[in-house]
C-alpha cells in the first residue's frame, strides 16, 4: 500500500509548496535510485543478520522516514527523507517472500497465494488511501504511510516467531550482486528492465500532472481522490494480469514472445497517451488499460531472470531489482525537464522511445536467453519468481 500512497498527492504537494513539478517528481527518484543501490547488498544484509531482524530494520527505517517527510517543510526535505525510505524499502522487499515461506505452517503454495493477494490488494488500494488522506492534507498519504508500516512492524515482532533457518539465505559475498552482471543472460534481462522500467515510472510518476491540467482546461475538479481513483483502477488491472493471467499467457506463448508482446503493447499505450496528453478522458482510459499490459510484463521479466542463471536465487533478484530501479529513477528526473523544454506530450515520447530500446536488446539477445521458458523446478520457485515481479 505505501508504494500508492504518495503519487495522487504529487501535484498538492507543488501547489503546496510552491515547487515545479520538476521538482516533485524527484521524490520519487531519490526513493528509487536509494532503493535500487541497496539492492546489490541486501543478498549480503539478510546472509548475516537473518531475514526477521531485515525485515524489522526495513521496517523502522520506512516508519521513521515517512513521518519525518510528512512532518516536513520543504520539497528539499521530503526527496531526501524519500531517500532513507528507499533504504527501507530495498530490505523489506528483498525478504518479504522468503519470511512468509520460511514462517507457513500450512504448506508453501496456501502462504504464496495469501502472498500475491496481499500484494494485489495493496497495490490497487494504495493509491486509494492516498488520495483520501491527500484530501484532507498532503501530508496525510506520509503519515499513513507510517501508521501502515507500524503496523506491520508490530505484526512481525509478534507473530513472526519461529522463522524457518533452512529459509534462510545463504552468507553471500558482499559485491555478490555486482558480479551477478558477469553473467550475460543476467546482464541482458537487466538491460532490458532498465529500460522498460524507465517508460514504467514516466507513466507512474508524471501522469498525474497532465490529467491534473486536462481536467482545469475542461473547468474540472481533479483533485488527490479523483487521481486515487484513477491509480487504484490502474493498479487493480495490473495485479489481476499478475496474478491471473500472466502465469497461463507464459505456459502457452512462451516467456520472450509474452515480453516481446508486451513491451510493444507499452510502446503503443506510451505514444497514444502523448496523444491525447490534452484529453482527460483519453489519459485516464490509456492509464488504467496500460495496467493489464505491466502487470503480465512485470511478472513475465522477473520469471525470464529466475530462469536464466544458475545463480543463487536471491543474488539474481537483488541484482536486477538493482539495476531496474535504476531505470525507475532516472525517468522522473528526465520527464519534467522535458514536459517545461518540448511540451507535455515529450516525457511519454521519451518512454516510448526507451522501451524500443528495451525490445531491441531483447531481440539481440536472442541466443544468450536461448534457454529460458523451460519448467520450473517446483512449485514454490515459481510462485518466487512470480512475487518478485510484483514487488
Amino acid at each position: 500500500m505505501g508504494i500508492g500512497l504518495v503519487d495522487p498527492i504529487l501535484p498538492a504537494i507543488s501547489t503546496e509548496l510552491g515547487a515545479s513539478p520538476s521538482q516533485t517528481m524527484l521524490l520519487f527518484t531519490s526513493y528509487l535510485f536509494i532503493t535500487g543501490l541497496a539492492m546489490f547488498f541486501t543478498s549480503w544484509v539478510s546472509g548475516r543478520i537473518g531475514v526477521k531482524r531485515t525485515l524489522i530494520a526495513g521496517l523502522v527505517l520506512v516508519v521513521i522516514f515517512a513521518a519525518l517527510a510528512g512532518a516536513s517543510g520543504t520539497v528539499d526535505a521530503i526527496i531526501g527523507f524519500r531517500a532513507g525510505w528507499g533504504l527501507g524499502n530495498a530490505l523489506f522487499i528483498s525478504t518479504a517472500l522468503a519470511a512468509i515461506v520460511g514462517a507457513a505452517s500450512g504448506g508453501a503454495r496456501q502462504a504464496i497465494v495469501l502472498y500475491e493477494a496481499a500484494l494485489g490488494v495493496g497495490l490497487a488500494t494504495g493509491p486509494l488511501i492516498g488520495g483520501a488522506l491527500g484530501n484532507v492534507s498532503w501530508r496525510g498519504p506520509f503519515f499513513g504511510t507510517a501508521a501502515l508500516m507500524a503496523i506491520a512492524l508490530v505484526a512481525i515482532l509478534i507473530l513472526l516467531r519461529k522463522p524457518d533457518t533452512a529459509a534462510a539465505p545463504a552468507p553471500t559475498s558482499l559485491l555478490a550482486g555486482f558480479r551477478a552482471l558477469r553473467h550475460p543472460a543476467l546482464r541482458a534481462l537487466s538491460l532490458v528492465a532498465l529500460f522498460y522500467n524507465f517508460g514504467f515510472f514516466v507513466l507512474l510518476a508524471y501522469s498525474p500532472y497532465p490529467m491534473e491540467a486536462a481536467a482545469r482546461t475542461a473547468g474540472l475538479e481533479f483533485g488527490a481522490s479523483e487521481l486515487g481513483l484513477v491509480f487504484f483502477g490502474w493498479g487493480l488491472a495490473l495485479a489481476i494480469t499478475s496474478v491471473l493471467v500472466a502465469p497461463v499467457l507464459t505456459r502457452t506463448l512462451g516467456l520472450r514472445p509474452v515480453l516481446f508482446s508486451m513491451l510493444g503493447g507499452l510502446t503503443v499505450c506510451l505514444v497514444l497517451l502523448a496523444v491525447f496528453v490534452d484529453s482527460l478522458p483519453g489519459l485516464v482510459t490509456v492509464v488504467v488499460m496500460s495496467g493489464l499490459l505491466l502487470g503480465v510484463m512485470n511478472t513475465a521479466l522477473t520469471e525470464a531472470v529466475m530462469e536464466a542463471t544458475d545463480l543463487p536465487r536471491n543474488v539474481a533478484s537483488s541484482t536486477y531489482s538493482g539495476v531496474r530501479f535504476m531505470g525507475g529513477a532516472v525517468a522522473p528526473a528526465v520527464a519534467g525537464p522535458l514536459a517545461e523544454a518540448l511540451g507535455s506530450g515529450a516525457p511519454y515520447l521519451a518512454g516510448a522511445a526507451a522501451v524500443v530500446v528495451a525490445v531491441v536488446v531483447l531481440a539481440f539477445s536472442g541466443r544468450t536467453l536461448a534457454h529460458i521458458g523451460r519448467p520450473h523446478e517446483t512449485v514454490v520457485d515459481e510462485a518466487a519468481a512470480i512475487s518478485a515481479g510484483d514487488s
